[in-house]
């Protein structure tokens, strides 16, 4: 058999079970609020064909329920009864047409669930919950494990080619494991063995009624990062009872949702977890999955070729692009639209109950919604500004067969990416620029860098244009604002202004943490390398600790910088960060004693530093360099000149509306501009 040119070990069949895989990608599970489709699951079969056409070895879909107590949310997205399997047949129908292979994740959410009838080993109340859950009564847990394996056998005459049994992350099985959720003293608590009989009685009823042919996985959590989880060496054992109990595969999760150490955000390096994987690839002989932070085709290779896994999961790759593993197998690594770990449509959606998609493709998870059609006529459109916003409307506008012109007045493609990039944990930010890049190349436009467009160069000669200059930063009217000490966000960021070691910075938004972190954090190693990570973070790296938690905590080295940050609204800072990241941007600020004064009013600036007002009188910030975060104002200047030459044109992004900068919104609407004109 041949050997693949880029990727040997990523792009080796794997046989599994009674089926071989054409690769070792796996798009891993997640929710995208598309499993809640009333009847046929249409749009998600549409979702999943993509991917499956994409490539993918193996697709793991969301979360579904064995009964109602295990929903996660309100509704139910269950697998009970044969209309559940029904509804179900539009996706296997889609993914084996398209080539692919698919799993059914069956999950109980236990103490996770948002409703009112959440169960649990015993009533102990998530911190991340509001509601406590009811113990379980010993009568009622075999019944559950029943449930498990009704849903894996619908599932098979759903016509899916196995299940996913999650048993990591903090879950029902989760919960049974461990000391810290299961305070029982009858025989499904109390000793390890006792405790592991859940999730063994659930495979092997799972596989009895399933049979051989039809896959079987478990989830399992390789390390726990909680308080009173397992050991290391118990969750070796546990890996080697789910083996014999059935098990054809076994996938990783990281970490429960109530860890306080991040594990998918952008403060984690690539693959900072696969030394867990590789513990249990030692101890047992059925494949293994590394997961978590595994985001490009190089990153996944190396993990493979490291014996530390046989498979890779990559679910935010796959929502970023549907077609990752067939560019990566082409050796087209430069046309893979990279995800940037930023959480800000996919995971930060469905905690608030909207669908998920992605903020660099934005067609994701609307693939029945958003097809472009072909442009009829085919127009001539000139984009200027090559940020996200402009970089999303050119190829998109190209992509449909327009004749499209780009302005950039700087002398490279990005805008505000550019800053972000040098954020630690942001450094796949570039990795967006380049794929736009490669488009743009591909697609034939026309690309003007270091040329400012003017109104006479626009007017009468394009059909459209689409104004996606960006933004310029606000300076605020504070006495002194002109003194040599005040330093302007970009100027931090892109090393043109020296920082002294007491900084005051104006602002509490995502600009003013993303400046802090990048004072803070950068030339630090834990943003690139598991091993400063796990320092950084706490953990113990020989498993040694109930949690995987080191018994001394995180280092705590000296910060770079002694940083206080004021804003003039009151309230709390990071209100704006996203739902499912901010905290760790929290934590890592309070870490390093960053002092935030909220309520402030800014009376002036002196060599003494920066005055202000706030409740309890007047106060003065010692300040070697106090670095503006206040905000943002639209770059429109083109809109009123060629209004008044009769020039069609349509601005986005940051052009548009300056409030907060918002690549997500940026993206979208260049996208969705793209598709109308």
């Amino acid at each position: 058999m041949a050997v693949h040119p880029h990727y040997p070990h990523l792009f080796a069949p794997l046989p599994l079970a009674h089926i071989t895989l054409a690769n070792r990608i796996m798009m891993g599970s997640m929710h995208t609020g598309l499993e809640a489709e009333p009847g046929p699951l249409r749009r998600l079969a549409a979702f999943y064909r993509e991917r499956a056409a994409g490539g993918a070895g193996l697709i793991v879909t969301g979360a579904f329920a064995p009964n109602r107590e295990g929903r996660l949310q309100q509704e139910a997205n269950t697998m009970m009864s044969a209309e559940d399997a029904a509804r179900h047949k539009p996706i296997t129908r889609a993914v084996h047409e398209a080539g692919g292979r698919i799993l059914l994740q069956v999950l109980h959410s236990g103490r996770y669930g948002y409703h009112k009838e959440i169960v649990a080993p015993s009533p102990i109340r998530s911190p991340i919950n509001p509601g406590t859950p009811r113990e379980l009564r010993a009568a009622e847990i075999p019944a559950i494990i029943a449930d498990f394996a009704r849903a894996a056998g619908l599932a098979r005459e759903a016509g899916y080619d196995g299940v996913e049994i999650m048993g990591s992350e903090g879950y029902l099985i989760t919960q049974f494991l461990t000391p810290r959720t299961n305070r029982r003293q009858d025989e499904w608590g109390g000793t390890l063995a006792n405790r592991m009989r859940f999730p063994l009685e659930i495979l092997r009823q799972v596989r009895a009624t399933v049979g051989r042919d039809f896959v079987v996985m478990y989830r399992i959590s390789a390390i726990d990062l909680v308080e009173d989880g397992l050991t290391g060496d118990e969750i070796v054992t546990l890996a080697k009872a789910v083996a014999a109990a059935g098990a054809d595969l076994i996938n990783t999760g990281i970490g429960w949702h109530e860890a306080r150490i991040p594990t998918i955000a952008q403060a984690v390096p690539p693959a900072a977890f696969a030394w867990t994987t590789e513990r249990i690839k030692r101890a047992v002989r059925v494949p293994v999955v590394a997961s978590n932070r595994i985001g490009t085709p190089e990153q996944a290779e190396a993990v493979l070729a490291a014996g530390q896994a046989d498979m890779a999961s990559l679910a935010r790759p796959l929502l970023a692009d549907a077609a990752f593993a067939a560019k990566a197998g082409r050796g087209e690594r430069r046309a893979i639209n990279i995800c940037i770990a930023c959480n800000q449509a996919c995971l930060d959606h469905y905690f608030v109950g909207k669908e998920a998609t992605c903020l660099v493709n934005p067609r994701a998870c609307r693939e029945t919604l958003l097809a472009a059609a072909p442009a009829a006529p085919a127009k001539r459109i000139a984009v200027v500004g090559g940020g996200p916003a402009g970089l999303s409307a050119a190829v998109s506008a190209a992509e449909r067969g327009h004749a499209v012109t780009l302005f950039e007045a700087e002398r490279r493609l990005g805008g505000q990416f550019n800053l972000a990039q040098v954020v630690p944990g942001k450094e796949s930010f570039a990795d967006s620029i380049a794929y736009h890049a490669g488009r743009l190349a591909a697609l034939g436009v026309e690309v003007r860098l270091g040329q400012r467009a003017a109104p006479a160069a626009l007017a009468g000669r394009f059909d459209h244009v689409v104004l996606a200059a960006g933004i310029r930063p606000r300076r605020p009217e504070i006495p002194g604002i002109d003194h040599p000490s005040v330093l302007g966000y970009a100027d931090v960021l892109t090393g043109r202004a020296a920082v002294g070691p007491r900084v005051a910075i104006i602002g509490g938004g995502g600009i003013g943490f993303d400046v802090a972190l990048y004072l803070l954090e950068r030339g630090q190693a834990s943003h690139r390398d598991p091993a400063a990570f796990a320092r950084a973070w706490g953990i113990d790296r020989s498993l040694g600790l109930p949690g995987g938690l080191a018994a001394d905590g995180p280092e705590r080295p000296a910060p770079a910088h002694h940083i206080t940050m004021l804003k003039r609204s009151p309230g709390p800072f990071g209100t704006t960060l996203g739902r499912s990241t901010g905290w760790v941007h929290r934590a890592l600020l309070a870490r390093n004693g960053v002092t935030q004064i909220a309520g402030a009013v800014y009376r002036r600036i002196d060599d003494r530093g920066l005055h202000i007002a706030v409740e309890g009188g007047e106060r003065s910030i010692a300040a070697d360099s106090i670095i503006i975060c206040a905000g943002q104002e639209p770059f429109d200047d083109l809109l009123a000149p060629l209004a008044a030459a009769g020039q069609p044109a349509t601005a986005i992004g940051g052009a548009r509306l300056a409030a907060e900068l918002d690549a997500k919104r940026a993206i979208e609407e260049g996208f969705s501009l793209a598709a109308t004109l």
